[in-house]
């Protein structure tokens, strides 16, 4: 069976981790070999990175240094942990990867032609099969976050998460105005609904795209989970 690589987009809020989790439930229930993993992070050398991006200790280095560093972590993940899953015949599903640092860093004012480069030099021709974007208002997902710091009591929201929401709102349309760019790899998910409701769309998406039926691909694994 081939590997296959998914990412998940969307603002704050949009429930993207939920649902990557549930759809992994579904693949390897189909006795695929699946492996979660996130942006920034996802390698040992990437996580660190994480660290001083989402605490805020690179804000100094100004929209163009972040996007370097967001660059770095993603060649790290790239070659340490995505590609050696996907050689494997591993399906990859991802939280957030390139696409995002188009739209938070270009939301920054970062060269859309700077990106692209740095973009060019990260993935190394490793992009993704499909793009999930969960679409949410920025009012809908800020108010997730609050709740969701509220109820785990981790600190509160990270570096840029506490932007205004005129920045989340730019960010929304930045991302839609990309998914209708290459509508072929991304498919736009409207993420105002309950989790199951979510969950069902996504999944009728990717097993019609992949044409996942459960005792083909069950043959094909041969049964690893």
């Amino acid at each position: 069976m081939q590997g296959r690589f998914i990412t998940f987009e969307g603002g704050e809020g949009a429930g993207k981790s939920t649902q990557i989790a549930r759809l992994r439930e579904k693949l390897v229930t189909l006795g695929l070999d699946v492996v979660v993993t996130r942006e920034p992070g996802g390698s040992p050398g990437a996580e660190k990175i994480r660290e001083m991006l989402l605490s805020g200790d690179a804000k100094d280095l100004g929209p163009r240094g972040e996007a370097m560093l967001f660059a770095a972590a993603r060649a790290d993940h790239v070659d340490t942990t995505i590609v050696p899953a996907l050689k494997r015949g591993a399906w990859v599903l991802c939280d957030r990867f390139a696409d995002s640092t188009r739209v938070y860093q270009g939301e920054a004012g970062v060269d859309p032609k700077y990106l692209d480069l740095l973009e060019l030099a990260a993935v190394a021709g490793n992009t993704p099969d499909m793009t999930v974007l969960i679409d949410v208002p920025a009012d809908i997902g800020l108010g997730r976050v609050s709740r969701r710091s509220a109820e785990t009591g981790n600190g509160g929201p990270d570096r840029f998460e506490i932007d205004d929401a005129e920045v989340h709102q730019r960010r929304r349309r930045m991302f839609l105005d990309l998914a209708n760019k290459e509508a072929d790899r991304f498919v736009v998910i409207d993420g105002t609904g309950s989790a199951d409701d979510v969950e069902d769309l996504i999944w009728n998406v990717v097993r019609d795209r992949f044409d996942l039926d459960a005792a083909d691909v069950s043959a094909k694994a041969g049964g690893n989970g």
